[in-house]
């Protein structure tokens, strides 16, 4: 049996929801995993059944930031609008997964989701010298350099080497980091932090800021990532 995969719909526009979901989807499946789509109007009641039912979380990409008043700060003019009902899905979706040690796997705003839940902030626009907001039409936008000696480190021995090009798509990134989390991959033209994971080493947390679910027939690494979220998630359920 494959184990069940808990994905909250990325947004409350229905057109974007449309086009992006089904690719996280299809990358769960590629890697014998089951995706359990979660609507964000489920109520609270159905919602705790379903992700109960998950062995584990993953956390999309979305066109909305997150309200910077949910990490104390003013908003920025380029911060786009939020969406309060997907923030409010991830967060009740994330306390369960810490609760249970499910693991969990944020992408892109879900990285942003979950730095904020552990209590960190973000920089609400980036501006450097790398286009970090490259979009769908780039295959590679830039390289980041990954922590050897972390989770996502592991993964990225299994293709002998620590710098890999990624498809980035966003304006936003983790600022402070959150606690019981820790910075394990940077952009090194600007240090801009590109992934973040849990610090206890039995619950396996990894976020990266990039969109592995697009690049998915084109490398193996972005296919390792979902791979090791499948077999964490079925290491805990046996």
């Amino acid at each position: 049996m494959h184990p069940r995969i808990a994905i909250p719909v990325p947004h409350s526009d229905q057109e974007y929801a449309g086009r992006s979901l089904p690719q996280y989807e299809r990358a769960v499946e590629a890697v014998e995993g089951h995706p359990v789509r979660i609507a964000l109007d489920t109520s609270g009641i159905e919602t705790q059944k379903l992700v109960e039912s998950c062995d584990a979380v993953l956390l999309p990409g979305s066109k909305a930031d997150v309200d910077p008043v949910k990490y104390s700060a003013p908003r920025h003019s380029k911060t786009a609008p939020d969406d309060e009902r997907r923030y409010t899905l991830d967060a009740l979706l994330l306390n369960h997964a810490f609760q249970a040690q499910k693991p969990i796997l944020g992408i892109c705003y879900g990285l942003q989701s979950l730095n904020v839940y552990c209590k960190g902030t973000l920089i609400q626009h980036i501006e450097t010298v790398v286009n970090h907001a490259a979009g769908r039409k780039t295959a590679v936008a830039h390289d980041v350099i990954v922590d050897k000696n972390s989770t996502l480190g592991r993964i990225v021995s299994l293709l002998n080497g620590a710098l890999i090009p990624v498809n980035s798509s966003h304006h936003q990134c983790a600022a402070e980091i959150g606690k019981g989390l820790r910075a394990v991959a940077k952009c090194p033209q600007d240090g801009i932090i590109e992934a973040i994971e849990g610090t206890s080493p039995d619950h396996f947390v990894v976020a990266v800021q990039w969109h592995p679910e697009r690049s998915l027939d084109q490398d193996e690494f972005s296919r390792a990532i979902f791979r090791a979220l499948v077999s964490a998630a079925r290491d805990r359920s046996l």
